[in-house]
């Protein structure tokens, strides 16, 4: 195995992947040498930073405006009690300086909008999307998809997961599956659905798994496929997935040529 490069603490710390013949040292240099944002420090961020981290990749952005709250404990790993009220992109730089010195963390403190989501992405070569709320994927979808930036997607609720991998002009996009947002009051109050943190982890988990496997070329990648995932019947199914000729973004005639931002509100929960 040739080492070159890697200096003796590289080379012990990331021994177990050095090994593996799919990565190797000139894998290794891939990983330290790419720059990956992940889009929300929660219940499905907090796997996927962490493991990038460890697998060394060299630069993690992590955008999030977010505080860390009591009911985020279940699920979001990165954050302890005793950081209740700080910034989740504080909490989850310290978490990541922690299990891996080396690693540059940039902090992206901010609600992803029309006027910085291009700011935020165009210094990443691989995006991934672990955000709670549908306005926010729907702008980071298409922004990826107009800056031809690979986008791994997940989400999880109650005991279901869902997973896939887009690489924009090479594979379906977001909105050949859901062209547009749901309507105001159809979504259930984030509160009210319910979610287990071993899915999200399950999930976030996958979806570091994702962006490995795009910064090395190696392995194949849920691109043009679906992944769901139900927890309680541990059951994992595909789902062949194509383009859309009529999808709004990426179809024969598109419609969608600029960035929009839409603002959903929750279905309220009734109380009797």
């Amino acid at each position: 195995m040739n080492s070159e490069g890697l200096d003796s603490d590289k080379i012990l710390r990331y021994s177990r992947q050095l090994i593996l013949k799919e990565i190797g040292p000139e894998g290794q240099e891939k990983l330290l040498n790419a720059k990956v944002l992940v889009a929300g420090a929660g219940g499905l961020g907090s796997p996927v930073l962490f493991y990038l981290a460890a697998a060394g990749v060299g630069t993690i952005g992590i955008a999030d405006f977010d505080t860390v709250t009591l009911s985020n404990l279940n699920r979001q790993i990165l954050h302890f009690t005793g950081d209740l009220g700080r910034r989740k992109v504080d909490s989850a730089a310290e978490k990541i300086k922690l299990l891996n010195p080396e690693v540059k963390v940039v902090k992206h403190p901010v609600r992803l909008s029309t006027d910085n989501v291009e700011d935020v992405v165009q210094d990443y070569d691989v995006v991934i999307d672990a955000l709670d709320n549908f306005p926010a994927r729907y702008l980071l979808s298409d922004c990826c998809f107009f800056m031809k930036k690979p986008l791994v997607e997940g989400a999880a609720v109650g005991f279901d997961g869902i997973l896939m991998t887009i690489l924009p002009g090479n594979s379906p996009c977001y909105r050949c599956l859901y062209p547009e947002p749901p309507k105001d009051g159809v979504v259930p109050a984030c509160g009210d659905t319910g979610i287990l943190g071993a899915v999200t982890g399950t999930i976030g988990s996958l979806q570091a798994l994702e962006a490995i496997k795009v910064i090395l070329g190696i392995g194949k990648t849920l691109t043009g496929r679906i992944l769901t995932f139900d927890a309680l019947e541990l059951n994992i199914r595909e789902v062949q997935w194509k383009r859309r000729e009529n999808c709004p973004l990426c179809g024969k005639n598109p419609t969608i040529r600029e960035l929009e931002q839409y603002e959903l509100k929750c279905k309220l929960k009734t109380v009797e």
